[in-house]
Parts: structure tokens; sequence; C-alpha cells
């Protein structure tokens, strides 16, 4: 990634095709990017006993490019190892293919796996491109049709095991989730599961909210997996619009024109119309770029920022979709005061005195509380004398 707080002045006088591929290339490492990216990279140091790992977000956030970031940054630090063993991966990413049918196809996706694992072979014969045809030969080749599935998924255990790559992202992963009915859909996450844990693998899927449906199928499943959400900026956080503004200005002042651009006079109309995306944002710059080189002006105008901007019904559609996944994160207020019923303990009351009472970490009965949370002139519940002198037995 460049370092530079503005492009190299020799890109000018490179091609348009040049120019343009330097501005794809270029990445902003903004603070949710850079959070979540450390946050990933933790839990590969050290997966704790995770063998799923759930990366999520709304769609053109730039969850593609955190895959690109970690997969550089994967293979860099096992460059010395790879030079040793040379038959070892540091990292294989894939692609989870939309379904035609409209139900996922495990073959297919076992096939794929095994492409992007550089297994030299499928069984005895030679690994078959994910069209089906022999990568040797180019010949049409009916491996697949002689194979069944679970022997194409032990091959793909057998890669796994012996590329031994730190982790296997799978973007689009929300693909995984076209199945017909429920009891298949628990099948899915299983199937996952059981591959990274049979193979010491973890698995790290990269998708939408869609992701979402397949964090609580069950208890067990929750305990061996990770959710990271890379959020879009919310305008009304303060941090979020100055984090926004700074991604825009990098992004202008990264616009190989001869004119730089006066983009942060108009940030409210690029975060209105990207969402707070930074994805979107930089597709959209990327469409006003190719049509500022084409016509051979010197910058990027107002009038060509709009022209090329997305439709707001296209924003809004994007809009409701995040903030329905935005809504599946909110934990209820009422969570904590059930998971301490459920255990036996007292619920705490609202305010200072409930902070204080629960960083001690004292456990107290169901039905007491502390001295310290009665109110002046207020009794202590205590239990009244029966007997004695003063009451006559009955």
């Amino acid at each position: 990634m460049p370092t530079l707080d503005t492009f190299p002045p020799d890109v000018l006088r490179h091609p348009v095709a040049e120019r343009l591929a330097y501005f794809k290339a270029y990445t902003v490492a903004h603070p949710t990017l850079v959070a979540a990216d450390a946050t990933l990279g933790q839990l590969l140091r050290e997966p704790a006993g995770a063998s799923l790992v759930f990366l999520f977000g709304p769609t053109g956030v730039g969850k593609t490019t955190l895959r690109r970031r970690i997969e550089q940054r994967l293979c860099a630090e096992a460059l010395p190892e790879l030079e040793r063993e040379r038959g070892r991966l540091a990292v294989v990413g894939m692609e989870a293919v939309a379904p035609d049918s409209g139900t996922f196809r495990w073959r297919d996706y076992y096939v794929r796996a095994l492409v992007a694992l550089e297994a030299p072979l499928l069984g005895s014969a030679p690994l078959l491109s994910p069209d089906g045809t022999d990568r040797a030969t180019d010949r049409p080749s009916t491996l697949l049709h002689r194979i069944a599935t679970t022997e194409v998924r032990r091959a793909l255990e057998q890669a796994l095991r012996q590329r031994r790559p730190t982790a296997f992202l799978i973007d689009e992963a929300q693909h995984l989730t076209k199945m017909a009915s429920g009891r298949r859909f628990q099948d899915q996450v299983d199937c996952l599961k059981s591959l990274a844990s049979l193979t010491e693998t973890v698995h790290v899927l990269i998708g939408t909210y869609d992701l979402l449906a397949f964090r609580d199928l069950n208890a067990q499943l929750r305990r061996r997996s990770v959710d990271i959400h890379l959020p879009r900026y919310q305008a009304e956080s303060v941090a979020d619009r100055r984090a926004f503004q700074s991604v825009l200005w990098a992004f202008q002042r990264h616009l190989p024109l001869a004119a730089e651009p006066d983009l942060l006079r108009e940030w409210a109309f690029c975060y209105e119309r990207s969402i707070g995306c930074v994805g979107i944002l930089k597709e959209w710059l990327t469409r006003c770029l190719v049509a500022v080189l084409e016509s051979g002006e010197a910058t990027l105008t107002s009038p060509q920022l709009h022209r090329w901007a997305p439709a707001p019904a296209q924003c809004l559609k994007l809009l409701a979709e995040a903030r329905d996944g935005e809504a599946q994160l909110v934990e209820p207020p009422q969570s904590s005061a059930r998971l301490r019923l459920g255990l036996g303990l007292a619920p705490l009351p609202d305010g200072p005195r409930a902070r204080r009472a629960d960083a001690t970490g004292a456990q107290l009965p169901v039905g007491t509380r502390r001295r310290s949370d009665c109110r002046v002139g207020e009794r202590q519940p205590t239990r009244d004398p029966v007997g004695g002198d003063g009451h006559a037995a009955r």
C-alpha cells in the first residue's frame, strides 16, 4: 500500500489504464478496517478453540479489501517458513459461488477448494479445474462422476493437512445459506465446523449480515466460533464523521489527476450516496475517474461526481439491509438480568451502586441485597423473632 500522502508525480505520465490501475490498487487503512484486521490477526495467532470466524458487514463496506490485506500480511509473516517448506501455503482464499439451482452444492465447493489449495492430485488422477477439465491435458474428464462426494471431501481434508494454511478464507460466504430447509441449514455449518476441526485449520467466513443466521443454531457452534463486525460509518457519531472525511480526503489526494478535486466540500453528499461504506465510495470514485480520464479533463468536478453517484433508490435499499443487520447485533437490555437469574444470581439494580456491586465480584443469594443498597430509614430484610416471653403459645 502506498505510504505517500498523495500519488507519485510520474503517475501522470503513465497511460490511462495504468493511472486507473493505480487508484484501484490504492487502499486506505481506516479505523474500522484496522480494528477488524487486528482482531482477526489475534484470533489467527491463537484461536483458543475457535474453528470458525464469522466476519460480516454490509454490502460494500470493504470486506474483500480486508481479505486481501489479511492474505498479504499472512504471506509476508510466513515467508521464512515457506522457503524451508515449499509444500506449505501461508493462507488460502476462495469465493463461495452462488448456486445456479438455488441450493448450495458441496461437491462443487470441494473441487474449487482443492484448486485453491493447488492440490496436485485428486485420488490418482490429475486435479480438475472448476469447469471440470483436466488441468494437465485440458481434456474433458469424468473423474468427478466416478468418485463419491465423500471421497472428494477426504481429498480436501488431506490437502488441508498437507498444505497447513494458517487460515482458509471464504469470501461471499453468505452463499452457503442457500438451502431449502432448516434441517439442511444446520447441516451446512456443521459440515464446515467439522472440516475445520478435523484439519485444525481455522475457516474464516466473510460475507454480509446473512451470515448472522449461522450464529445461534446451537450452543456448540457458538462456543467454537467468533464474530467480527466490519461496520459502516455512522453519521450520528462525531468520530465516525471525522473518520469518513479522512478516508474521503485520502482518496481525493490519490486520484491521479492533474488538479486535485475538492471532495471534502461535498463530504455529506459522498456519505449520503455511499451510506458510510468505504467500498461503495471507492467504486463510485473509480467510475468518476474513468469518466475524467476518458474525457481528458484536468480534475473531477461536482457535476461529474453527482452524475456517477448511486441512485437514491439503490442507496435506500442498501441502507435498509444494513440497518436490518445492525439491529440483529443489538444486545437486548434484559439479557444480563436473564443470565444472572438463570445462574442463580440476584439481578443487579440500575445505577452506580449496581456497577460498584458488580465490580466486587461478590455473589449474593437470590432475593438479598447489600447494606449499602438500602435507602435511609429503610429496614434491612431480617426475620422477626417468634415466640418467647412476650408471645403466648397457641
